[in-house]
């Protein structure tokens, strides 16, 4: 169990700790006298595709649980009620 909990706790430390990195951090400035774009350093981390890649898991979850539950529900429509004892 500990070590359940404590691969838990290291997976959001580094998540957290990469936002938080991330955000501290600009991406791009715009230099207004030249016209360019000084880029700054890259994220370690790109959010938009994690939100999608998370987005689509979470529905894929969605969608597999809305199956089992319908399986359960309909194999207990089909079975008759069972005598208690």
């Amino acid at each position: 169990m500990r070590l359940l909990l404590g691969m838990i706790l290291g997976v959001l430390l580094t998540i957290g700790g990469a936002y938080i990195y991330d955000s501290g951090h600009s991406n791009a400035a715009a230099d207004v006298t030249t016209g360019t774009t000084v880029s700054a350093q890259r994220p370690m981390v790109n959010w938009d595709v994690v939100s999608v890649k998370w987005h689509a898991l979470t529905e894929g979850a969605r969608h597999q649980w809305d199956r089992v539950t319908a399986n359960v529900q309909a194999d207990r429509a089909v079975r008759p009620a069972e005598p208690r004892s």
